[in-house]
Order: C-alpha cells, then sequence, then structure tokens
C-alpha cells in the first residue's frame, strides 16, 4: 500500500495534478479555474492532500468560517470531499485520509468537522455511511431531505444557514448556482449554456465568487446547485443531456 501523500500549497500547485481530472499536457479549462480557486482558498487554511501517483485518492476540507458553504458554526473543519476510486478503492486509503483531517482538526483546537449528507445518498457527495463510522451523527436537517452530519470534540455543533432550509426562488426559470470548486463544473456549465441557447430555454447561471454570496445561498451546496419552477432540485452536477432534459419536464 502506497502511504506516500502530499498536501497542495501555493508553492507546488502548478506542478501537480488534482485528481478529479487528470491531465499531464492538454489544458483544461476546469482545471485551470479549480486550480485557481485554490490558489485563492489555500492561505485561509485549505487544506488538499492526495495519494502522490497519478489517481484520484484525496481528501479537501477548510475551516467552516471560510468554507463556501451556507452553513454557520464555530472552529469546525468541512469536509467539501473524501474521494477514491477504481483500483484504488477497497484498500483503506480513504480511512488514511479520513484519519488525517481527524487528527489535524484535534491538532488545530478544532471543535469538530462537519460535511452535506442527506437522507437518501445523493451522488458528488461523501459517502455518508463511511463518515458515520467515524462518529458523524445528523444535526440539522433540511425539509427536502438534507442534512448536516458533525463529528463534534465538544458538543458544540454547526447548522444550516436559514436562508438554506426554505430553498425556493422567485424565478421559475432553470437556476443553477455555481463555483469553480469542483473541476467538473466548468464543461457542465458550457454544456447547459450550449443547450439551452439551442433549445431556447432560459437559464440563470450564477456564478458564486465571494464567500458573503455562498454563505448567503437560498440552498444547500457544496459547489452546484439547481432550481427549476422556484424549486431546489438537486446539488448533483448535470452531468448530460438526459439528465438535464429530466429535470426540465418537471
Amino acid at each position: 500500500m502506497n502511504t506516500d501523500f502530499v498536501n497542495l500549497t501555493t508553492e507546488n500547485l502548478l506542478n501537480e495534478h488534482i485528481c478529479c481530472i487528470i491531465r499531464s499536457k492538454k489544458p483544461h479549462q476546469g482545471i485551470d479555474a479549480k486550480r485557481q480557486w485554490l490558489f485563492d482558498r489555500l492561505n485561509e487554511g485549505h487544506v488538499f492532500r492526495k495519494l502522490n501517483a497519478r489517481a484520484t485518492v484525496f481528501i479537501e476540507y477548510a475551516p467552516l468560517e471560510t468554507a463556501w458553504v451556507p452553513i454557520t458554526g464555530d472552529n469546525y473543519y468541512y469536509l467539501y470531499c473524501l474521494w477514491v476510486s477504481g483500483s484504488y478503492k477497497g484498500k483503506g486509503y480513504g480511512k488514511l485520509l479520513m484519519e488525517y483531517c481527524l487528527a489535524d482538526a484535534k491538532e488545530k483546537g478544532k471543535s469538530g468537522i462537519c460535511m452535506l449528507g442527506a437522507k437518501k445518498q445523493k451522488s458528488w457527495l461523501t459517502d455518508q455511511s463511511f463518515a458515520k463510522k467515524f462518529g458523524f451523527e445528523v444535526v440539522d436537517t433540511t425539509d427536502n431531505g438534507y442534512e448536516l452530519l458533525a463529528l463534534s470534540f465538544d458538543g458544540t455543533t454547526p447548522k444550516f444557514a436559514q436562508n438554506a432550509k426554505n430553498p425556493k426562488i422567485e424565478s421559475k426559470e432553470l437556476t443553477i448556482y455555481y463555483d469553480m470548486q469542483c473541476p467538473y463544473v466548468y464543461q457542465n456549465i458550457e454544456m447547459i449554456k450550449q443547450y439551452c441557447e439551442i433549445n431556447d430555454v432560459p437559464v440563470s447561471l450564477i456564478q458564486v465568487d465571494t464567500l458573503q454570496k455562498a454563505k448567503e445561498l437560498p440552498c444547500v451546496f457544496n459547489n452546484w446547485g439547481v432550481f427549476y419552477k422556484g424549486n431546489f432540485e438537486t446539488v448533483n452536477l448535470v452531468l448530460d443531456v438526459d439528465y438535464l432534459k429530466r429535470i426540465l419536464k418537471k
């Protein structure tokens, strides 16, 4: 088992791949956008730790106060993503990454760690059954089935911002809030733009480009949030036209 891990820094960021989409030479606008987003976050205490291999094995978390999510709390870490894929699954890498995060939180005197979950596991969210093995528990919920999971060290708990608990907006057209935390976001936005333009579908694409905007979002959010007819639909990235069509048929 390879236990050689590396943490991204502002010094090594340009020379390291960022796991989700691995490219050596060809440019990729989603990766470039993610690198810039990360560069701006690393000095805020954001952590991106990955296996030192050409593999999707990594964990990404940040102080809750500077995490781009509508969740409030004091002295917590927010876990954006823990992902192990392919031949590396089932070999203990996820456990090692989670244990690193727990140890880091305790060393820095954090009150705990939290993450976005749901009553039914959603795509693009960290496996909550895995997190619960470490003691994560549901500490807050929304009416549409999303949950805030937390592992508290001192009895305190974070919560969803009130603006995220009633996920409705006035606009009835397809509306997508997004940031560049995930390298898949860029290509998703381009696909949706093209489809909506060809099919005359009104769409509002709203980039969340500041911490304040993220904290004030009208829905739960990990880097993506979709509304249609004023109702919140999903945090799942729209990966293909068929998925987009299913949303628009509602």
